[in-house]
């Protein structure tokens, strides 16, 4: 099966569990509307489909991996409903902690620049004051 057709079935089921989750079909007290699908990766043979899932909070998502690991064969036939596709993937749902690290990342960041500024604002007084002198 070509590629782009697997990405882009890929890219429906994001869609749909997506909508899924936002809505609240999903009746699982671990899965929460600040879970996000952030890449779907769909077998060439279409037999399964790796979700991954991250908390846009950057808390634990583990649960919600599990809740929707639990849900996953309604979710399935949901898909089955609104997808026209001869075969649904079966799903797997995996943690993703891309979008955590992210975060962690452009806050170290943000620390080291205010960090920087303030070397630069103290050097520049000390600069200023030994001119002075």
């Amino acid at each position: 099966m070509p590629q782009f057709r697997t990405e882009r079935l890929g890219q429906m089921i994001q869609e749909k569990i997506g909508s899924l989750i936002i809505e609240g079909v999903v009746k699982d007290n671990r899965v929460s509307s600040f879970i996000s699908i952030t890449k779907v990766k769909v077998s060439k043979d279409l037999s399964f489909a790796d979700v991954y899932i991250s908390d846009i909070r950057g808390r634990n998502h583990e649960k919600a991996v599990e809740g929707l690991q639990n849900a996953a064969g309604f979710i399935q036939s949901q898909l089955a409903l609104t997808m026209h596709i001869r075969k649904t993937p079966k799903l797997r749902f995996h943690g993703d902690k891309s979008i955590g690290d992210a975060f962690n990342l452009i806050k170290k960041i943000d620390i080291i620049s205010r960090q920087d500024a303030e070397k630069c604002i103290f050097d520049y007084a000390k600069d200023a004051k030994e001119e002075e002198n």
